[in-house]
């Protein structure tokens, strides 16, 4: 009897401790399934920061640009943002003027050739494309104490062909005017000259060869007039109003202010046919973010 009742007690403890067992191991199945998954998460969250570093770091060399002195702020402030979304990518960028850096990106000293004009018929010829990236207003400028503040299309005119030499004839004090205006090859005074039908018939005082120089000389010079890149308009000079109208990206929108002209990254052949480092300059250029970038310095979009 006794042997029997220790065989059942034994039995049932054999079997609570099976079931204990069974419980145990349930409990610890349970516990360490949210683990798994927290480290499977974590995991996924990790891969996806390498691809998305991958993504940003994909991209790596060197893209030059040279040309016009007018897109200087824009094409400093282009490469530095663009650098700064690919830490691999350098751009260089030079001012040599517009007919240089066509010239440049013809010859393949150059990735792309900054014009601040509409490039001309002999240079599409030759395989260069316009690719349209900004357009900027040109602003003519006039020393601080100048007492004119409005020309007609005419009077600016009649100005720069040395039909009118004094201030006085336009209602101002009688001074001599001082007409400065940029080298010849500028892309700035292609623009200029071409819009007021004036090609080869400007009488200059100065030809100075970039937009801080043309500045600078008019702010210093008194009677002095000029003309620059909007963007590059500062308080030591006074921008016309031309036929009543100031210059601002509204107003050249719209057509009312009558000066300006297209920012140009010209290229040896089509956008398509380019490196995946170009292209993927243009492709930002014409993004979004890209275009803010142009309206922050001053210029319109064309996006």
């Amino acid at each position: 009897m006794k042997t029997r009742k220790m065989i059942m007690f034994t039995g049932a403890a054999i079997m609570a401790a099976g079931m204990m067992a069974g419980c145990g191991s349930d409990t610890k199945e349970t516990t360490a399934a949210p683990t798994t998954a927290a480290e499977t998460t974590k995991e996924t969250a990790a891969e996806t920061e390498k691809t998305t570093e991958a993504a940003g770091a994909e991209l790596s060399g060197s893209i030059s640009m040279s040309g016009s002195t007018s897109m200087e702020k824009f094409g400093n402030a282009l490469a530095e943002s663009f650098m700064e979304k690919y830490p691999d990518v350098t751009v260089t960028v030079e001012f040599t003027g517009s007919s240089a850096g066509v010239e440049a990106a013809l010859s393949g000293a150059s990735d792309i050739g900054n014009s601040s004009r509409n490039l001309k018929d002999e240079e599409k010829s030759a395989g260069a494309v316009e690719n349209i990236v900004a357009i900027d207003g040109i602003a003519v400028a006039v020393d601080p104490k100048n007492t004119v503040t409005d020309l007609t299309k005419d009077q600016l005119i009649s100005i720069y062909t040395g039909e009118v030499k004094n201030w006085s004839d336009l209602g101002g004090e009688n001074m001599p005017i001082v007409v400065v205006g940029r080298e010849a090859g500028s892309g700035t005074r292609g623009a200029f000259e071409e819009i007021l039908g004036i090609e080869d018939k400007c009488v200059y005082a100065n030809e100075l060869d970039s937009t801080g120089a043309v500045m600078a000389k008019v702010a210093s010079t008194p009677g002095a007039i000029g003309y620059i890149s909007l963007d590059a308009v500062d308080d030591s000079v006074i921008a016309l109003k031309l036929e009543g109208v100031a210059p601002s990206a509204e107003t050249i929108k719209s057509g009312e202010y009558f000066l300006s002209r297209p920012f140009v990254m010209a290229t040896k052949g089509e956008i398509s046919e380019q490196n995946e480092l170009v292209k993927a300059l243009f492709d930002y250029v014409y993004s979004e973010e890209g275009q803010e970038l142009a309206a922050s310095v001053g210029l319109i979009t064309v996006k």
